[in-house]
């Protein structure tokens, strides 16, 4: 059996390795757009290839996580693919900008602390996903790209103001989401 548009998610989870080509050959082309789109800044083909492949293999990791349709499935690997692609820019920029002793202050962080956060950070991804489209690109640029208000208020063609209100509305959204949910309860 060969992997189709009606069967990919399950023999993807099942670890068939037809349905990650499927994955590839249909996906690729949006997983790149978004890629680009973050990544473009470094101008390092190198960065964007290695960042394509990680989501590819992140994908295919987790597969067994995913539930939903292939409409959900489009969602899920865009937010896989924006999230790396931040990552890597992230880990780009700070390569370049943060001083020496800046490693040596991470060297105390257990595998423990790396996964606690690492889970928080996906836990923060969930988050932000359930904000306005608008708000969450404000977000993304202004707290994991590190933009200024100018710069987002440019790319998006708002107002300073503009730009200032919704960060202030979206953390109060945020907060009211967090603050209402129990302990071990899903944010998805």
């Amino acid at each position: 059996m060969k992997s189709n548009e009606e069967n990919f998610i399950k023999r993807l989870q099942r670890q068939k390795e037809d349905a990650l080509e499927f994955v590839v050959d249909t996906y690729l082309p949006i997983i790149k757009g978004i890629t680009y789109k973050v990544l473009i800044p470094l101008k390092d083909q190198g960065i964007v290839d290695e960042c394509i492949n990680d989501i590819f293999l992140s994908i295919w990791n987790n597969s067994k996580k995913f539930k939903g349709d292939s409409t959900d499935f489009r969602k899920w690997i865009c937010t896989i693919a924006k999230f790396k692609a931040i990552d890597y820019h992230r880990k780009a920029s700070k390569e370049v900008e943060f001083p020496s002793d800046y490693m040596d202050r991470n060297t105390d962080v257990s595998a423990e602390d790396e996964l606690i956060l690492l889970e928080d950070r996906t836990e923060l991804i969930k988050l932000i996903n359930q904000l306005e489209p608008i708000e969450r690109d404000i977000f993304i640029m202004k707290f994991f790209l590190g933009y200024k208000t100018e710069q987002i208020s440019k790319k998006l063609g708002l107002t300073n103001t503009s730009v200032d209100n919704r960060v202030y509305r979206g953390k109060k959204k945020l907060y009211q989401k967090v603050t209402t949910l129990e302990l071990g309860e899903s944010r998805a």
